[in-house]
Formats: structure tokens, sequence, C-alpha cells
């Protein structure tokens, strides 16, 4: 397991940019919501705390996992965003829905990446049970979330630093 002997939310702060000339959009799936929640308050409090501001960090939610690659691309088209981290949980059940679900994500965010020049994040748990994600959402693995927004945060200062 790879989050075994690793908390997520472990970071040190004097080997990343300063967040402040940045701004964030955050797309948050309502789907598990227990979850993505947790998830979306690791995300904006590392990014608050690596001095971004309140005002630069925009959150939009769509209903599900699959519909974050749609609001992802509209966020970068209408928000003039830096990044984006997308918020998501996908727990397995009885049935192959969580395996369409992981890929088309999974697929769409990367065609994002490739396609735009606005870095997006994955940020979405496809755990096997529920008490997985809880641990990856605040539980005993840390936060997935402030990973997210550190890898947001580096990506962000690539974009800038490569665009000169």
């Amino acid at each position: 397991m790879a989050t075994a002997n690793k908390n997520l939310s472990e970071y040190d702060k004097n080997t990343i940019p300063s967040a402040k000339d940045f701004r964030f959009g955050i797309v948050v799936s309502e789907w598990n919501d227990k979850i993505t929640e947790g998830l979306f308050s690791g995300a904006e409090k590392a990014l608050l705390d690596c001095d971004a501001t309140p005002d630069n960090i925009i959150r939009w939610n769509v209903p599900g996992s699959f519909e974050l690659v749609y609001g992802a691309k509209r966020m970068i088209e209408t928000q003039q965003v830096d990044t984006v981290i997308v918020i998501g949980c996908v727990i397995q059940g009885e049935t192959k829905h969580f395996d369409f679900v992981c890929e088309g994500v999974t697929q769409g965010i990367k065609d994002l990446n490739v396609q735009t020049d606005v870095p997006v994040i994955f940020c979405v748990l496809t755990d096997n049970n529920e008490q997985q994600s809880i641990d990856r959402s605040g539980g005993v693995h840390g936060n997935k979330g402030t990973e997210a927004a550190i890898a947001a945060i580096k990506m962000a200062y690539l974009r800038q630093q490569s665009s000169k």
C-alpha cells in the first residue's frame, strides 16, 4: 500500500514556492461529500498556509466525479486560473460502474493536461471501501487534498517559470 508509511499532509513549506500570486480553481464532487469535503478542507488549508489569498481560490461543485472533467474544462476556459485541483471519491461497489467512472475521470484529466496550458491536479480517491477514503481525507494517512494543493502550487510555479 503506497500510503502505509506516509502521512499525506506533511510538507516542508521552505521547499514550496509562495502561492500568493497564483489563482487556484478547485472543482469538488458532491458525491461522497463526507470524503470530498475533507479533501477540500485539506487543500484549502494548505493553499492558505502557503500564502494563497482566499479571493484567489475559486471553488465549484459538480454532482459526481465523472463531471469533474467538464467542471475543470469550464473553469480553465472562464476563470483565468493558474491551476485546477479536481476533488472526488469513487468507492468500489458491486458493479463495473467503479471501473468506468475511474477510467473516464483519469483519461479526461490526462486529456486536459495535454490539451490545455493549465495544470489539472488529480485528487480523486479510488478506494476499495469507505474506510480507506476516510483514512486519506483527514484520517490516519493524512489528507490527499493537502498533497494535491502542494502539487498545484508547484505546477503553477512551473507554468509561470516556463513561460518566461
